[in-house]
C-alpha cells in the first residue's frame, strides 16, 4: 500500500500549517513610489511650463494681432501699386495703423517676395509707434502684367536650353 500523500497545508509534524498571505514586498513598494515620484516631477514640471507660457501670452505686446490684420489688408488688395504704397488700417479696438509693402518679383511668374511692415501704437494706446514686419511669399497673378510673364517664361526656357546643353 502506498502512503498517503501529505496535503499542501500540512507540515511534517502533520499539523494543518496557516495559509500563506499575499503580500508586496518591499522592494515592490519602492519601485512603484518611485515611479510614482518620477510622474509627480513630470507633471509638475508641465503644469509650470504651462503656467509660464499662459503668463507669456497674457503678456504679450499685441503685435501680432496687428500684423494679422495688415496681412489680411494686404491678401484682400488686387492691385500690386496699391498694395505697395499700403494703407491706412483702423484694428480692433479702435487704434490706427498704417501698412505698406516692398514687393518683389522672383524668377517665378506670379510669385513675388513680400516685406510687409506696420507701424501701430502700442496696444494700451499710449507711447511710440510700434513697426512690426513680416516676410511672405505670395502667388498673385494679378500682380503680374502679360509681358513680365512672357519674360520669365522666356528667361526659364533659356536657362533649361542651357542645362540640356552641358548634360549632353
Amino acid at each position: 500500500m502506498k502512503p498517503l500523500a501529505r496535503s499542501a497545508r500540512s507540515t511534517r509534524l502533520g499539523r494543518p500549517s496557516r495559509p500563506a498571505r499575499r503580500a508586496f514586498t518591499l522592494i515592490e513598494v519602492l519601485v512603484a513610489l518611485a515611479i510614482f515620484a518620477i510622474a509627480a516631477v513630470v507633471l509638475g514640471a508641465a503644469y509650470v511650463n504651462l503656467m509660464q507660457t499662459h503668463a507669456a501670452l497674457r503678456d504679450r505686446d499685441g503685435s501680432e494681432a496687428d500684423i494679422v490684420w495688415a496681412r489680411e489688408a494686404l491678401l484682400n488688395e488686387p492691385d500690386r501699386a496699391v498694395a505697395e504704397r499700403g494703407a491706412d488700417l483702423v484694428l480692433p479696438d479702435g487704434r490706427s495703423a498704417a501698412w505698406r509693402a516692398t514687393i518683389t518679383p522672383t524668377e517665378v511668374s506670379d510669385l513675388f517676395d513680400v516685406v510687409l511692415e506696420i507701424d501701430a501704437p502700442p496696444p494700451g494706446g499710449a507711447g511710440d509707434l510700434v513697426r512690426v514686419s513680416e516676410t511672405l511669399r505670395l502667388l498673385r497673378p494679378g500682380w503680374s502684367t502679360e509681358a513680365e510673364r512672357r519674360e520669365r517664361r522666356e528667361r526659364a526656357r533659356q536657362r533649361l536650353e542651357r542645362e540640356r546643353r552641358t548634360l549632353q
